[in-house]
């Protein structure tokens, strides 16, 4: 139980990531969740056995989707005694359900699990008001007529007016894009420089898919095999037309739909194992998954929204005694196309490695040419909880094709959040 064992990733999938409110609605996040998960397991002739664990989550999800993973796990082909594990973490809730199992296996506590994420835009939770909702919990707790008649006592038809989720903090009541569109501001992030990363994201994406990258790794869904936002004839002249989305007053908005990730469905999961359960089990190892770490910022006085990977990259690399240039490969989520640039810049700026990480020299730059290098999240999709067992799978395969090496994964969330994690072969 004292020696850590190596975590070794073997295999991943996912359906194509669709924009909301397009082919997949009417589909639950159950429904998505399980079609992965279910060829997974297939694929892996897993059908039966017993996993350690199964850890999953969604960002939107209905009440009656409270144990989601579990029963998800009974859909699956998997034995109905393993045991499943929720969890919200926005958009690095998969990469965090991988940290969660990786842990597990590098501990001794379990020789194998899955990890995934998933959600849908196309199918939320809309509730009622407040003031209506409590009407009905008397209504249902009351044990007379005049109770039942007292619990409508002053209601209003406006009560009835429903609440459809937003994205948006709520202590700021700004949504993920406007918030990055103030970062973008404070950073001198130019709109011609969101576009080209933009550009550049659909053209690697569209790379990957011709030379059969993503083949293995998407499996066809409802009659789909590629993602429903991949643009391979985007150009640079159309993406310039483009309006702003946040920032349409000011005249100096630069976020864009097409610089900026879609609303998107979509599922993915990935199965990790022990070095010893995969000798036994005669399977082949793309790469291990070595450390995940997560970090947070504060939003609302101190940083922006989406910043906190900027922190979280180097306590990592602090901690594995790394450097940001020793690395293959880099899959940085594009949430938003300013993100990642306000994200780089950071790292090479001496006032924020020094004033703000105590750093005597600045990170340092990356090579561009190692970065998403068979699409990101502004071509390929971003669901948000299953964006991260998505870069898991994909920076394993790479690595593994590449006959080693390492790679570097960087992921903003909501709530001023970002969770980072290295792996390697």
């Amino acid at each position: 139980m004292s020696e850590v064992k190596k975590v070794c990733i073997i295999k991943s999938k996912r359906i194509p990531f669709m924009r909301s409110n397009t082919h997949y609605k009417g589909l639950s996040v159950r429904d998505l969740m399980v079609a992965p998960l279910r060829t997974l397991v297939s694929e892996l002739k897993l059908e039966g056995k017993i996993l350690g664990e199964v850890a999953l989550g969604a960002v939107n999800k209905h009440a009656y989707d409270f144990a989601l993973a579990r029963e998800c796990v009974m859909d699956s082909g998997l034995s109905p005694i393993t045991p499943a594990t929720d969890l919200q973490k926005a958009c690095g809730t998969s990469l965090e359900a991988t940290i969660l199992v990786a842990n597990k296996i590098a501990l001794g506590q379990i020789e194998c699990g899955i990890a995934g994420g998933v959600d849908t835009n196309s199918d939320v939770p809309i509730e009622f008001t407040k003031k209506f909702s409590d009407r009905l919990l008397s209504l249902s707790n009351a044990k007379s007529m005049s109770a039942k008649l007292k619990a409508f006592k002053g209601f209003n038809p406006k009560e009835l007016l429903p609440t459809i989720p937003a994205i948006k903090e709520a202590r700021t009541g700004k949504s993920m894009g406007e918030s990055c569109e103030e970062m973008a501001k404070t950073w001198s992030i130019s709109r011609e420089d969101q576009d080209h990363l933009a550009l550049e994201s659909q053209q690697r994406a569209a790379t990957g898919y011709e030379k059969g990258f993503h083949d293995d790794l998407v499996m066809e869904f409802k009659g789909k095999k590629v993602d429903g936002t991949f643009r391979p004839d985007t150009t640079i002249e159309k993406l310039s037309k483009l309006k702003p989305a946040f920032d349409k007053t000011s005249g100096n908005g630069t976020l864009t739909a097409g610089n900026s990730s879609a609303m998107t469905d979509g599922a993915s999961c990935v199965f990790l194992c022990s070095e010893d359960y995969a000798t036994k089990n005669n399977l082949e190892v793309l790469a291990h998954f070595k450390i995940g770490i997560s970090t947070a910022v504060n939003y609302v006085k101190d940083e922006g929204l989406l910043m906190a990977p900027a922190y979280a990259v180097p306590k990592l690399l602090e901690m594995t005694d790394s450097t940001l240039q020793a690395f293959d490969f880099y899959e940085i989520h594009e949430a938003f196309a300013a993100q990642v640039l306000c994200t780089l810049a950071a790292w090479n700026s001496e006032d924020f490695c020094k004033g703000k990480l105590g750093r005597e020299e600045v990170l340092g730059e990356i090579d561009p040419t190692k970065m998403n290098i068979n699409g990101g999240s502004l071509s390929l999709g971003h669901p948000f909880a299953a964006t991260g067992t998505r870069i898991v799978g994909s920076l394993a395969k790479m690595i593994h094709e590449n006959g080693g090496g390492r790679g570097l994964i960087s992921i903003c969330t909501a709530g001023g959040m970002g969770i980072t994690a290295i792996i390697e072969k």
